[in-house]
């Protein structure tokens, strides 16, 4: 530098500088970004008994208006106009707060009703019921016990194997693939894993292995 002047040399090194530095700017602001999304992507599909649950702010920013309505404050969704109504899919039925799974499809069938239907869950430790008088009415309403999602009603209907309905008003099921075969969840893996459960009295977050197909 001669005179308080800047080379075109030094201008050159600056600009190099300057680029480089906003480079690793945006390369560690992408990266942030990433591994942020990845942790809440991981909290909204998979279940982790450790994992507390949301709070009604994070919900609020998670979650559908509708959804929230239905889960948090007993709202309830349109007849035949909700999305598993008539979902003929195999998988599990989770709670759509924790990711717990709270029925399987093997147990789901058509009452005519509008609204995905179960016969059981998956244990009845998953789940709280308690009184609904509202509407001048009196209804066993059901909540998730681990996020007190509100589930729906479970009513008796001779329909069903059990000769209970439950009344699932917002749930999201996942599927399962077998590990061993190319059948995918319409084998009987959902089933080996619902009896390991009911079994064993635990809940297992993987997929189920098939010995059967």
């Amino acid at each position: 530098m001669y005179g308080g002047r800047i080379t075109s040399e030094e201008k050159s090194a600056i600009s190099t500088y300057v680029g480089v530095g906003i480079a690793i700017l945006l390369i560690a602001g992408g990266l942030y970004f990433f591994f942020l999304a990845q942790k809440e992507k991981k909290e909204t599909t998979t279940f982790d008994p450790n994992r507390p649950v949301p709070s009604d702010t994070v919900l609020k920013q998670r979650l559908k208006a509708e959804e929230y309505s239905v889960v948090r404050e007993g709202g309830s969704q349109r007849a035949f106009q909700n999305q598993f109504w008539n979902n003929e899919k195999t998988g599990i039925y989770v709670d759509v707060i924790t990711g717990e799974p709270l029925f399987v499809s093997l147990d789901k069938f058509d009452a005519g009703v509008g609204f995905p239907t179960f016969s059981k869950p998956i244990s009845k430790d998953l789940l709280v019921e308690s009184l609904d008088t509202s509407h001048d009415m009196q209804r066993t309403e059901v909540h998730a016990k681990r996020s007190n999602a509100h589930l729906g009603y479970v009513f008796p209907d001779p329909k069903s194997p059990t000769g209970q309905r439950y009344f699932s008003i917002k749930r999201s099921p996942r599927r399962k693939s077998c590990k061993l075969c190319s059948h995918g969840s319409a084998c009987h893996a959902e089933a080996t894993w619902r009896r390991r459960v009911s079994r064993h009295s635990v809940l297992i977050s993987g997929s189920p292995a098939c010995f059967n197909c």
